[in-house]
């Protein structure tokens, strides 16, 4: 969840990098009483995300400096299209442009790839979720991002359900399909009646043992789509059917077809490439 001492947390931390010291170049060029307007310009297609870290941005430089017209997140548009009004002490703008830019260059890249995954599973069932695949700090802007994509986010963290990978099973010496089902049924015995937990396999003759172990989904690892279909028939709706590994739009429309109810995609955060936003002067 994106709050506000989120919000200014994150902005903080990044004005503090980009002018530990205030902006040299606004103190010595720029006269203190001189104004701006400027204008928020996509240079390409996209989906807008970052609003609110925008006007914190401004806020926080100069609270004088006013944003208007900003464009809602979700917003999709095309290049040329103006998306919000910057206009105050030119110090302010120019000191904030960069970092509120880059804000809303990263998070809008992440909507818009998330919003094409999306539209290309948009014949099934399947939900395209996000993965912890994030930038240190910046996963709640990030995972904010992919909801306004049209996405859908995984576990926040570490701290919000269970998900038992292969690691685990082989640090507890689950070896076998008995090994791994008294492992799982001694965790579920432990964990509260409201905690998830889903277990990841990565070959079908796994999921027995697992599905005989009362988890509340199966994370199926790298599977060939065909494999992917035998395994939602073999679960039969008893857990959460979740797809990973390699997704590419390329492949995503092909597994979500395979009946999967999630897709969980860590490109969404860690291979979003940043939109061409600009500001310009009116």
């Amino acid at each position: 969840m994106l709050t506000r001492p989120t919000i200014e947390a994150v902005v903080r931390a990044a004005l503090i990098e980009d002018a530990p010291w205030g902006d040299l170049t606004v103190e010595l060029a720029i006269p203190s009483e001189l104004e701006t307007a400027t204008r928020i310009i996509a240079r390409e297609d996209g989906v807008f995300a970052g609003g609110e870290i925008v006007r914190e941005t401004f806020r926080q430089v100069d609270e004088r400096v006013r944003v208007t017209e900003l464009v809602a997140d979700g917003t999709a548009f095309r290049a040329g299209e103006v998306l919000g009004r910057v206009n105050g002490p030119a110090r302010g703008v120019l000191t904030g442009e960069r970092v509120a830019l880059n804000f809303a260059q990263r998070l809008s890249g992440i909507a818009t790839l998330t919003s094409r995954f999306v539209a290309a599973v948009a014949h099934t069932s399947a939900r395209i979720a996000d993965t912890r695949k994030t930038t240190p700090g910046l996963r709640a802007l990030e995972k904010h991002a992919v909801r306004v994509g049209g996405g859908s986010n995984h576990r926040f963290g570490l701290s919000d359900a269970i998900m038992v990978k292969d690691n685990h099973l082989a640090a507890l010496g689950a070896v076998d399909p008995a090994s791994t089902t008294a492992a799982l049924q001694h965790l579920r015995e432990r964990a509260g009646h409201t905690t998830s937990i889903i277990v990841e396999v990565d070959r079908l003759d796994q999921l027995d043992a697992v599905l005989d172990s009362n988890v509340t989904g199966v994370l199926l690892d790298n599977f060939s789509t065909d494999d992917l279909a035998t395994a939602v028939d073999r679960i039969a709706g008893r857990v959460v059917a979740e797809a990973s590994g390699g997704v590419t739009l390329n492949t995503v429309a092909a597994i979500a077809e395979s009946g999967v109810d999630v897709i969980s995609v860590g490109q969404l955060t860690h291979g979003a490439r940043a939109l061409d936003l600009g500001l310009d002067a009116d």
